[in-house]
């Protein structure tokens, strides 16, 4: 396969990060809506499950727009990943916004398309690097760390590309 152009991986981070902002919206305002003893918000079940529904559809379209050569096993990867890493992480974490961080990330690594030169590895530790600035954003700076939380999971995976891609001198 020829590798991704920059502007082509870009354009699907981009996209991705547009579709999850909804997303990450949705699902925070029903687990503080939930965890509200205010009788007079909204019902945090349809906030937590449209936010849930879109997250599939984000994947499909990194995955399409990353030109991934097995796109449907991609896409359910995505998703176990996003469980299976998000979960533990906002348990240990003690907040949601780090574990959406997290688990969005660790899917992304599977659902975006993955060159010769790019790792897995190195995408993690993007991923990882970007969990635990908004870890400790959470607990300096929270109104920060939920403005760009969104903005962090594709973005740390893109960077570690090009960070792979640097050192292979490609």
């Amino acid at each position: 396969m020829v590798p991704l152009t920059p502007r082509v991986k870009w354009r699907a981070i981009l996209l991705g990060t547009l579709l999850l902002v909804p997303a990450y919206w949705s699902v925070l305002a029903g687990v503080v809506s939930a965890a509200s003893d205010d009788t007079g918000g909204p019902v945090p079940g349809p906030l937590i499950a449209f936010g849930l529904c879109v997250v599939p559809f984000l994947f499909l379209a990194l995955a399409v727009l990353s030109q991934h050569p097995r796109m449907p096993a991609a896409v359910l990867k995505a998703m176990a990943l996003t469980l299976l890493v998000g979960i533990p992480v906002s348990a240990l974490a003690a907040d949601a916004v780090s574990g959406m961080v997290a688990g969005i990330g660790a899917g992304g690594i599977a659902a975006i398309r993955a060159d010769l030169v790019h790792s897995w590895r190195i995408r993690a530790i993007g991923v990882a690097i970007a969990t635990a600035v908004v870890v400790l954003a959470v607990r300096t700076a929270p109104e920060a760390a939920v403005l760009i939380a969104p903005c962090l999971p594709f973005t740390a995976i893109g960077v570690a590309d090009h960070v792979a891609e640097r050192r292979a001198g490609v």
